[in-house]
């Protein structure tokens, strides 16, 4: 076998021929695989291929057995080359039967080989098969020659996913379109069925076959020392986001970025003939496959950051746009994306858009609170899912469960369509009950009113039948502008807002920035613990002219209306009545002004600092009316963070302590005629909803795809009956960490829908 590396760009080039004849799918691999063995001066080589059921199949052959071909088939691990592609590493052997693993295939009369080359053919780290050469003699196989079967296997790769091999055999039955299903966080209800459309689209690397190397390499240099200045650039500014875990990512990719070895690597596959583009993805397809199989946490997270450096160069060297045009969305598109922003989700055009699944992000996110505005079924924390999806894939998401399937098999496709056409059906049913007044069997009313932050979100006050906007989230609107809105924007917002909703009460909270919510044009102070740090209310008492702008904006929008103001994040009654005297001077400042005041203006707390139930009788008399946001309550009540996966889901809502604090704040308002509200997402949800009416919540804010179950789980309760029940359970000595299972028990047995 030849060791000089002249050889492999003579057969990069030939290769490159044979893909351009007009010849069938069958005949362009048997031409390859006699190639190879000819240039590589080797009696036998094989193209494998992983089938969706994880055998490989042996496609084409030089040297073997031709009658073989899609005869001989072998279990992933099984032999030697079961063995690569379970490893997705090389293997090099100069006495092939006296490895543990060799298994013999009778009908391949490959008995009289001895030495033996393979290397697994990858495509974003994933086996789509194994490339094998074989020789009579025994013989020690040298780094380039492995390199240079490395890099044709590349081809191979990119053959096998440009769909060509359908015509040999059903694509159903390669690896490349087996079916996946994953599972993720449900972030907002619902079922889309449609096509995977990516948000960062894959480069397509055009060219794989280097015409100049010493022009490659330095396109390559280029790219590196470009892409090497804006990390550092990311870097330099890091301290804009303040400190935590997004700069310790940037500093390791910067590692990366710099990294010796990986730079040689590059270099290395430029010169056995391949353009940069090709080169920097032969590598990351390397380092994906080793890093996709190690069982350490830490160098798995590792792989995003190579990822992050891969894409990076490969923009660099293509100038391929980092996003798809959102105005150019197929019909039942469903977008899959590592992360995204609010406003990136809201550039799509929302009557194409079927759903939505994340890589990152949690059911709290931002991204989320928008999907349930736009009612688009979406799933986050979805690990792994790029890699295995190729835009126009055929993609089910179920925002209920968090299952996500890949090319579904048709009776799954044809399941969740039924389970789409159920969930219309009942859609329909919840629509009917728009203006059926929520009262329970027992006859107790309920106040049902729906949360809100975007101008999108209004029509649905009509659609749903909601009583008001029991939360308004104003931070949203200043997340999506380019710059700090000044005050004419923000009054035009409100008053828009309130035009909207003309006979009907709308309570916008303040500006609850800070923490995980970001505005990308304020600079960010440092800090270890930024969900206990400066936000919400902390900033507009500290920053006293932002929260000044934002009432008079409001108060000036809600001229002659119903005007209910909340300040989120108070920690204690004094904290209540600094922003309330803001407030009463702001409205003082607008009539000595001769503006047009709000014909009633009522100044409520956001209760969700557990410090403040140690004082809320106080705040109850103090404050026109009490909201609930147990989103954050209950996070500070067990120090568990919402958006680490960890320990989010290691509590309960439905907790004897959490449930005994949520009736302690309605205990308070009814002594005090404090009305109280929850606004968090637990009042979204019926069981949960139950649970809250039980301990005395007769007002529910909500998302307004929520509204129409918990409705209808209200009609068919009876109220006097569950709040005995749940007060045994909450009586019981018996520890548990939750009454959910039992109270679920409870309402089925009584036909309550859950």
């Amino acid at each position: 076998m030849r060791s000089a590396l002249g050889g492999p760009r003579l057969l990069l080039r030939r290769l490159r021929e044979i893909s351009a004849e007009s010849v069938s799918a069958q005949a362009r691999l048997d031409k390859i695989v006699v190639q190879i063995a000819a240039n590589m001066v080797a009696e036998v080589c094989s193209v494998y291929v992983l089938r969706a059921d994880e055998r490989l199949e042996l496609y084409a052959t030089e040297g073997l057995n031709r009658e073989a071909v899609h005869q001989t088939t072998m279990h992933a691990g099984e032999g030697l080359v079961g063995l690569i592609a379970k490893s997705a590493e090389p293997l090099a052997l100069s006495e092939a039967q006296e490895h543990p693993a060799f298994s013999y295939k009778p009908e391949t009369g490959e008995e009289i080989y001895h030495s033996f080359l393979g290397v697994p053919i990858l495509r974003g780290g994933n086996t789509l098969g194994v490339l094998v050469v074989q020789n009579k003699v025994r013989r020690v196989y040298s780094e380039e020659e492995i390199e240079a079967l490395q890099t044709t296997a590349m081809l191979l790769a990119e053959l096998i996913a440009s769909g060509e091999l359908q015509a040999i055999e059903d694509p159903r039955d390669l690896a490349l379109y087996r079916p996946a299903s994953l599972r993720g966080a449900p972030m907002s209800e619902g079922v889309g069925l449609g096509h995977v459309l990516l948000h960062e689209p894959r480069v397509v690397i055009k060219q794989l076959i280097a015409e100049d190397m010493p022009r490659e390499l330095a396109r390559l240099e280029q790219a590196i020392d470009a892409m090497r200045q804006s990390i550092d650039e990311l870097v330099a500014h890091g301290h804009r986001m303040g400190v935590g875990e997004h700069r310790e990512v940037l500093e390791a990719v910067r590692m990366v970025a710099h990294d010796r070895g990986w730079v040689r690597r590059l270099r290395e596959a430029v010169m056995s003939g391949l353009t940069a583009e090709a080169a920097v993805e032969r590598v990351q397809n390397d380092a994906r496959a080793r890093m996709q199989r190690q069982t350490d946490p830490y160098l798995r997270d590792r792989l995003h950051d190579l990822d992050d450096i891969a894409n990076r160069l490969l923009h660099q060297l293509t100038g391929q746009s980092y996003a798809v045009d959102p105005q150019s969305v197929p019909e039942n598109a469903i977008i899959v994306a590592r992360t995204m922003g609010p406003a990136a989700l809201l550039d799509y055009d929302r009557k194409r858009l079927r759903g939505i699944v994340l890589e990152e992000g949690g059911p709290t996110s931002h991204v989320a609170i928008v999907a349930r505005a736009l009612g688009v079924a979406t799933v986050g924390l979805v690990a792994g899912l790029i890699d295995i999806v190729e835009t126009g894939d055929s993609i089910i998401v179920d925002g209920t469960t968090g299952e996500v399937h890949v090319r579904p098999q048709p009776d799954v496709q044809a399941a969740y369509a039924e389970k789409a056409r159920l969930r219309a059906r009942r859609q329909e049913q919840y629509a009917k009950l728009r203006d059926v007044p929520a009262v329970t069997k027992d006859g107790v009313e309920i106040a049902l009113h729906m949360n809100a932050g975007l101008a999108i979100d209004m029509p649905h006050l009509h659609e749903t039948g909601a009583r008001s906007i029991g939360l308004f989230r104003t931070e949203l609107q200043f997340m999506l502008a380019p710059r700090f809105p000044r005050m004419d924007e923000q009054y035009s917002f409100y008053k828009a807002v309130l035009d909207a909703a003309p006979e009907k009460p709308v309570t916008f909270r303040t500006l609850d920035i800070g923490s995980d919510k970001i505005l990308p044009y304020m600079a960010k102070i440092e800090e270890e613990n930024p969900a206990l740090g400066w936000r919400a209310i902390r900033i507009g008492l500290d920053r006293p002219g932002l929260l000044r702008m934002q009432l008079r904006a409001m108060l000036k929008a809600g001229a002659d209306r119903h005007l209910r103001v909340m300040f989120p994040m108070i920690a204690n009654v004094a904290e209540f009545e600094a922003a309330k005297a803001i407030a009463l001077r702001e409205l003082d400042h607008i009539r000595r002004h001769r503006y047009r005041s709000p014909a009633r203006i009522e100044l409520g707390a956001m209760v969700e600092v557990p410090s403040l139930l140690w004082e809320i009788d106080l705040i109850a008399q103090r404050a026109d009316f009490l909201s609930v946001g147990s989103n954050d309550l209950v996070q500070y009540m067990y120090a568990a963070d919402r958006d680490n996966t960890r320990v989010s889901k290691r509590y309960d809502n439905l907790s004897p302590p959490v449930l005994r604090a949520l009736e302690r704040i309605a205990d308070a308002g009814a002594r005090h005629g404090a009305p109280v509200t929850l606004c968090g997402e637990m009042g979204g949800r019926p069981i949960e909803a139950l649970a809250l009416l039980a301990i005395g919540y007769r007002s529910l804010s909500m998302a307004p795809s929520s509204i129409g179950p918990v409705k209808s789980m209200i009609l068919n309760l009876n109220l006097d009956e569950a709040q005995m029940y749940l007060a045994s359970l909450l009586a019981s000595d018996d520890g548990a960490p939750s009454v959910r299972d039992k109270l679920r028990d409870y309402a089925i047995a009584r036909g309550v829908p859950l």
